[in-house]
């Protein structure tokens, strides 16, 4: 059994408050093998958060070097030496490190996997140094542990067991072992920023404190590594000295297992590990789509992506995709703030499974969609996000994230992916979720505001009629038709909700899509006027401004419509809409063409540099370079000029490409502006926000699958069919619909009237005034929804009143209702 070695405790405790690191990461892997259940990540040269046994959950800060030659400098890996990493190969997810002192006199090369049978993560470490600094160099490993999600409150020791001095720390049942192919000469814990290895040796040039324990705190651990003049035989090469060893650090649900798994992990050399796990990745190819013809970079970023979407699924939830392995600008969050990105948000997961299908891989789509079904409310609804196991972490709204499994479920089932699962159940609860709640979301998209948006009312009316195609599929012609005609009354009010007619931000575009009508969903008659709305923006800084007129404030959600096939590309609304787009959300980087999300955006990178803290300023999305390609593919399929087919998204394809990383990761934001040397920032490349978005690399996949195929791969065909396949102007259905949470003030006249409730009901309505009374029982759909028609006349004048007898409960509602008749 393992032992502390002592009992001299460290001094300072709790230590300073626990952040986490950057968000923009230099490269995340795992092992292919679901037997390796543990993730890590890398910034600046150095190990960031290491994530066991699941995908969302982080146990570690970082893990570094410091070097000094005990008389003259003091360096610390992430801070003070020049870096570099690159994949080891293209087709996997091992990394090699070279960071370098800027005068020459040292080097430290690193290879790092995830070994791909145990929880451990194996850094394989070469340093070279002038042969004058091998008896003075000194080697120190830092290592901040973050156990169980969380800096406060850990334990860290150290213990000897089996002759072994080895680095242990936990916090409830998660333990991590820290050890070393060749002896630790010295070792300690502490409290950081008060007793950790850093104060220590930036203070003394050396390690002076060997501390047994850190209790109840923000601990680090740190050791020396035997120098090489201890050593019988350093390899020599001229006038440089070179030596090697791997550390590992394992992990356990028991301290006896965290040991084990480092011991079995380091008894293996380092090369062994490393070609099972490039092999698995290497065989993890065979799933690739042939369309890498199309790219710049002969596949690189495409096949990077891949490897990312595939890492970024969890090993003990299958079908579990998480939005990122990265925590955005975490260098400013602590234990306060759990979620980061590591969460499930079912729109990025479903982006990531749509991601994989347009990749060739049919298998790992289906994971996600039966993952979905299991997790989804009885109601139909799924969570804003969530932890793996289910277990919701905020608590918004979003009718995106309940159409999207929808649309995912319909895709599968064209390319012919369902196998033997049956999505049935699960697309009719959303469908009718969707039905009962909308069309007004709490939160669209950009998760900040309520109300109409046109990215969520395009995949509600798509996911509404792919709905239907699974109804028409079980000859339930009834519901196939409730469900269509659900969606032609939301896409007849497109214009009206979604659609300016008094625009200022162009010269002579007085008429274009904004990105959200502000509603508050609790407002059972809302005022659905969008030139008279006032929209309040998040993330400003305090004292500037926050309220804008609605007609104001634009995005490009919008281009959704066409991505479904509800409107066509050329439809001079949309042309219009996206001259607007380009002239307020565009901006030309040194790579290419970039959007914001909107405008007066305020999440993202600060004006100086700083991270986004309560407020920021937004920066250009790449993803949205993407969602261009889509529409410039779109405008092309239609265009009578063949010559230039595919030309404009090529263009946005290569963007894409140039924007990914030299380790091939797409970021979430990039930067605005020219470069800012003093806060690393340079122009279109990554701030502090979330580096690698799985929804940025599923909409480059998805982009170039697009391409290949020469038709936009989320197209629902019976959507197409329904509303843009025609070259005619296309006649809105004659419906207006009233129920419980939105009740219309007016109706036109001819217009049918659909009273619906999610409960049986009678009605008793009256067209005069209530001189002459009508009862009409509701009808049922298998939707668990109930309505009722009447049809309104040409000639109608008087308001139509009406009220409920509500059948179950046995009561009447204790008020009448009337709708107003209008020209």
């Amino acid at each position: 059994m393992a032992v502390i070695r002592g009992d001299r405790q460290a001094l300072g405790r709790p230590g300073i408050p626990p952040r986490w690191t950057a968000g923009s990461k230099d490269g995340a892997g795992t092992a292919f093998s679901d037997a390796s259940k543990i993730w890590f990540t890398l910034w600046k040269g150095i190990l960031t958060e290491i994530y066991w046994p699941t995908v969302d959950a982080p146990q570690t800060r970082d893990l570094q070097f410091l070097i000094t030659d005990g008389q003259t400098f003091f360096h610390e890996e992430k801070r003070d030496l020049d870096t570099s990493t690159e994949l080891i190969d293209a087709q996997s997810l091992a990394y090699r490190i070279v960071n370098r002192d800027p005068d020459g006199r040292y080097a430290i090369t690193k290879q790092i996997i995830a070994d791909p049978l145990l929880p451990c993560i194996l850094q394989h470490t070469m340093v070279e140094c002038q042969s004058e600094l091998v008896d003075s160099l000194k080697l120190y490993v830092l290592f901040a542990p973050h156990m169980d999600r969380g800096g406060a409150h850990n334990e860290a020791f150290v213990m000897e067991q089996a002759g072994r001095e080895i680095l242990v720390a936990h916090r409830g049942e998660a333990w991590c072992a820290l050890g070393c192919t060749i002896p630790f000469t010295k070792l300690s814990c502490g409290f950081v920023g008060s007793s950790d290895g850093w104060t220590d040796i930036s203070q003394h040039l050396g390690m002076q404190w060997e501390f047994d324990q850190a209790v109840d705190g923000n601990v680090a651990l740190t050791a020396e590594i035997q120098a090489p003049s201890h050593q019988d035989s350093p390899s020599a090469d001229g006038e440089k000295q070179r030596w090697e060893f791997t550390l590992g650090v394992a992990f356990g649900n028991t301290l006896q297992s965290a040991i084990a798994t480092l011991f079995q992990s380091l008894a293996f050399p380092f090369e062994e590990r490393l070609a099972i796990m490039l092999d698995e990745w290497k065989a993890a190819k065979e799933i690739s789509h042939n369309v890498i013809q199309s790219t710049s970079d002969e596949g690189q970023l495409f096949a990077s992506s891949c490897a990312q979407l595939i890492a970024h699924e969890d090993k003990t939830f299958p079908g579990a995709f998480i939005a990122s392995l990265s925590i955005p600008w975490g260098e400013a969050k602590g234990d306060e703030d759990l979620g980061g990105y590591h969460l499930v948000w079912t729109r990025d997961m479903v982006s990531s499974a749509m991601g994989m299908l347009a990749a060739g891989d049919r298998v790992s789509p289906l994971r996600a969609l039966i993952y979905l079904s299991a997790i989804q409310h009885e109601d139909g609804g799924f969570p804003q996000n969530f932890w793996i196991d289910g277990q919701a972490y905020w608590k918004g709204i979003q009718l995106d994230e309940v159409a999207l499994p929808i649309l995912l479920a319909r895709k599968l089932a064209q390319e012919e992916g369902l196998e033997t699962f049956d999505p049935y159940v699960m697309v009719m609860r959303a469908a009718s979720y969707l039905i009962i709640n909308g069309p007004a979301t709490q939160e669209e998209r950009w998760e900040e505001a309520s109300g109409y948006s046109p990215s969520t009312l395009a995949t509600n009316i798509a996911a509404l009629i792919a709905a239907a195609s699974f109804a028409d599929k079980r000859n339930d012609s009834e519901t196939a038709d409730y469900l269509c005609e659900y969606a032609d009354f939301l896409e007849c009010h497109l214009e009206e909700w979604t659609v300016t007619t008094q625009g200022t931000l162009v010269k002579d575009i007085p008429r274009h899509f904004i990105r959200i009508l502000p509603i508050d969903v609790s407002d059972t008659q809302p005022v659905e006027n969008l030139d008279s709305a006032t929209m309040v923006l998040n993330n400003q800084e305090q004292g500037a401004r926050m309220e804008y007129p609605a007609k104001e404030i634009i995005d490009a959600g919008f281009l959704e419509l066409v991505r479904y096939g509800i409107r066509r590309a050329d439809d001079p609304l949309i042309v219009d809409s996206v001259k607007v787009v380009d002239a307020i959300l565009r901006k030309e980087t040194p790579y290419g063409p970039a959007f914001y999300r909107y405008n007066h955006d305020g999440y993202g990178q600060r004006g100086d540099g700083g991270s986004y803290d309560v407020w920021g300023t937004g920066r250009l999305w790449p993803l949205l370079t993407g969602e261009r390609g889509h529409y410039e593919l779109a405008k092309e399929i239609i265009s009578s000029n063949r010559n230039r087919r595919k030309m404009g998204p090529l263009l946005y394809l290569h963007v894409l490409e140039r924007f990914a990383t030299k380790t091939r990761l797409l970021a979430e934001q990039v930067w605005d502006r020219e470069d800012s040397p003093a806060e690393w920032l340079k122009f279109g490349c990554p701030t502090g926000a979330a580096m690698p978005l799985m929804w940025a690399h599923a909409e480059y996949i998805r982009l170039l699958r697009s391409i290949h195929d020469g038709i936009v791969f989320d197209r629902v065909p019976e959507v197409e069919a329904r509303y843009t396949a025609s070259s005619e102007e296309r006649i809105c259905t004659n419906i207006e619909i009233w129920k419980p949470n939105r009740q219309p003030e007016t109706i036109k006249r001819g217009r049918k009237l659909r009273l619906q409730a999610p409960e049986p009901f009678t009605v008793r309505w009256s067209l005069d005034h209530w001189e002459n009374q009508l009862e009409n029982k509701s009808i049922s759909t298998k939707l668990g929804i109930e309505y009722v028609d009447i049809q309104i006349g040409n000639d109608q004048q008087s308001p139509i009143e009406f009220t409920f007898f509500w059948t179950e409960r046995g009561e009447w509602e204790a008020q009448n209702h009337q709708i107003i008749i209008v020209d």
